[in-house]
């Protein structure tokens, strides 16, 4: 027992480092589903657009923050085109979602030019950032910490305002949000954009710290993303914006410290795709299962 949790403890900087990273795709996750109520799937592709395209532009030479930037503004036009094809064309959500995911497999490949690129020899934000020191993994939560903290106090800022407000009574109710003068299509078009960049600017992130390029890298982020979201909201709950925005942080900590310690048990890693969609499964059909319960309970009093 002692073993394990020695293990456990030395995996702890690392799973925080790499949680805080996600967070990014946990934000771009909560932004079309909660606020929006916008089903969407194409952060499964931005991750990886992200990650493509920053690498890449990497090894032509360009500056690692800018690299990211252009990541950010790549993933922002994947999300603008998918509430597009939505609103456009009248497809729903999460087959344009999975349109665009799909397509956005072929561009990462024509973007990288084959499957996986190393980054070991190139500059990162990182090593920009904290020189020799770059490796350590404290200073990647401390590097990360912060730019998550900047993007949720963004965040934050945004929706109190009336712009954010206008975004969240889109997602409400649109009918009444286009009657009181919102443009529902402008509103939905930008969130799902936003969502999608913050999705890009984790992978971008995610490729410069674990120094390699891979067109796969986004396989599942999707379900860890859900999975993390509804840890986080099941410790913060949902009752304010600041309750709503702070959920998929400290869900994607939690989250990636429970793959930790599963991982420490001995559970395998092949395993662990089925256990995070059996525990989404779960935890989104036990509403339901609550209510048919108490449906029941409610029929046997009648009866009596």
């Amino acid at each position: 027992m002692l073993d394990i949790l020695t293990s456990f403890y030395g995996l702890i900087p690392v799973t925080i480092a790499q949680s805080l990273i996600v967070a990014f795709v946990v934000l771009g996750v909560m932004l079309p589903f909660r606020i929006l109520n916008f089903p969407d799937l194409t952060s499964e592709g931005a991750f990886p657009l992200g990650g493509c395209v920053c690498g890449t532009l990497i090894t032509m030479g360009v500056n690692p923050f800018l690299a990211c930037g252009v990541a950010l503004l790549c993933g922002f036009l994947a999300g603008c085109t998918t509430a597009f094809i939505h609103l456009r064309f009248k497809i729903n959500t999460l087959l344009a979602g999975i349109l665009v995911m799909t397509m956005l497999y072929s561009i990462n490949l024509r973007i990288m030019g084959r499957t996986n690129i190393p980054l070991f020899t190139y500059d990162t934000i990182f090593t920009i950032l904290a020189g020799p020191s770059a490796n350590v993994s404290w200073v990647k939560i401390i590097i990360v910490g912060a730019l998550i903290a900047l993007v949720v106090g963004a965040m934050l800022y945004f929706f109190m305002s009336e712009k954010g407000t206008s975004m969240r009574a889109v997602g409400a109710s649109p009918d009444m949000a286009e009657a009181q003068g919102i443009n529902v299509s402008i509103a939905t078009i930008m969130g799902v954009g936003v969502a999608s960049a913050l999705s890009a600017t984790g992978g971008s992130i995610m490729v410069q710290t674990q120094g390699f390029v891979d067109v796969n890298m986004g396989f599942g982020i999707l379900i860890n993303g859900l999975a993390a979201l509804i840890i986080g909201e099941a410790i913060t709950g949902r009752q304010t914006i600041f309750r709503q925005v702070m959920a998929p942080v400290v869900g994607s900590i939690v989250y990636y410290q429970l793959i930790s310690f599963c991982l420490t048990l001995g559970l395998a890693p092949a395993d662990l795709k089925f256990a995070t969609g059996a525990f989404v499964l779960l935890m989104l059909a036990l509403p339901n299962l609550r209510k048919s319960g108490s449906g029941t309970q409610i029929r046997e009093k009648v009866r009596e």
